[in-house]
C-alpha cells in the first residue's frame, strides 16, 4: 500500500462507520472486501481530491463524475434492489 493515501484510511474508515449508522446500512463484513473499498476510497480522494468510489470508472468530468462521490447517487437504489450497494460497501441491514 502506498504512503500517499494510508494517513486518509482512519478518517475514511470514520466516515463510512458514520455514514452507515446515520442511513441506517451496515458496512460489508468481509474485512477483505471492506479494506479494500475503503482504500480505494482513500486513495481516489488523495489522487483526485475526492471521495469517489473505486468500483466506478471516472469520466473526467466533474458534473458527470460528482454522481460518483461515496455514497453515490446510485447505492440506496441498489441496496433496496440487491440489498448492497455496487461496491459492496453499504449493506441493509
Amino acid at each position: 500500500m502506498s504512503d500517499e493515501f494510508t494517513h486518509l484510511i482512519p478518517e475514511t474508515q470514520e466516515f463510512v462507520q458514520k455514514y452507515a449508522a446515520k442511513a441506517g446500512y451496515r458496512l460489508n463484513e468481509n474485512q477483505e472486501i471492506l479494506d479494500a473499498v475503503i482504500e480505494g476510497l482513500a486513495r481516489n480522494k488523495a489522487i483526485h481530491g475526492k471521495r469517489y468510489c473505486p468500483c466506478r470508472l471516472l469520466s473526467g468530468n466533474s458534473e458527470e463524475d460528482r454522481a460518483k462521490i461515496c455514497p453515490c447517487k446510485w447505492h440506496k437504489d441498489e441496496i433496496a434492489h440487491d440489498g448492497m450497494c455496487h461496491c459492496q460497501l453499504y449493506f441493509a441491514k
